[in-house]
């Protein structure tokens, strides 16, 4: 009897999930490992911004780290079990940033949408037209009951994207974790989500 790889195992529950999806402007891909300068290139142009907001941004960024990153990310992806994509432009000449699902759990289903975008590509929309082709594909085609997007509530760019796309606030968590910009303090968090019942 042969074998399977464990990168093969797919989730319970989670359904097929295609590695590449569009939007108007964009072209958003399952990670491959031959991404990595690209990553290594939009994460050195972004540093003091993610540094404020994304504690993985303190982390070493080589091509050897960006590699072995999208190898773990792209078997996550496959198995349904965190499903990242990355941000290009429409054909996939340059990387904008990265967004995805995460947290997920197809037993409810749900899933939490996060999203960065590189620094120079910053003030054009990107981060809204990807979050929302997610939460109508969550909804519509992956059968999500409910999303979520948590911001820290000092990130006021993050956390106008899900008012902007029609979230609900659901609750302030105070004192939620530890600030991702080294400062020591103690951030609080919004929870935004959107829902939808099962059909009956």
């Amino acid at each position: 009897m042969s074998e399977v790889s464990p990168t093969e195992l797919r989730v319970t529950g989670a359904p097929p999930m295609p590695e590449v999806l569009h939007t108007p402007r964009l072209t958003l891909r399952m990670p491959r490992p031959e991404d990595a300068a690209a990553q290594v290139a939009a994460v050195h142009a972004s540093l003091p911004e993610l540094n404020a907001w994304m504690a993985w941004s303190h982390e070493p960024h080589t091509l050897d780290h960006a590699r072995a990153n999208l190898e773990r990310a792209q078997a996550a992806y496959r198995r349904g079990e965190n499903l990242r994509l990355i941000i290009w432009n429409r054909d996939e000449t340059e990387m904008l940033g990265s967004t995805g699902y995460h947290a997920l759990n197809w037993a409810v289903p749900k899933a939490e949408i996060g999203y960065w975008i590189a620094t120079p590509h910053t003030g054009r929309g990107y981060a809204l037209e990807a979050a929302r082709f997610l939460t109508e594909y969550g909804l519509d085609t992956l059968g999500l009951r409910r999303i979520e997007i948590r911001t820290d509530t000092l990130n006021e760019r993050s956390a106008r994207i899900p008012r902007q796309l029609g979230y609900t606030l659901d609750a302030t968590f105070r004192n939620d974790d530890v600030a991702a910009d080294g400062s020591g303090r103690l951030r609080d968090t919004f929870v935004f989500s959107v829902t939808r019942q099962a059909p009956p």
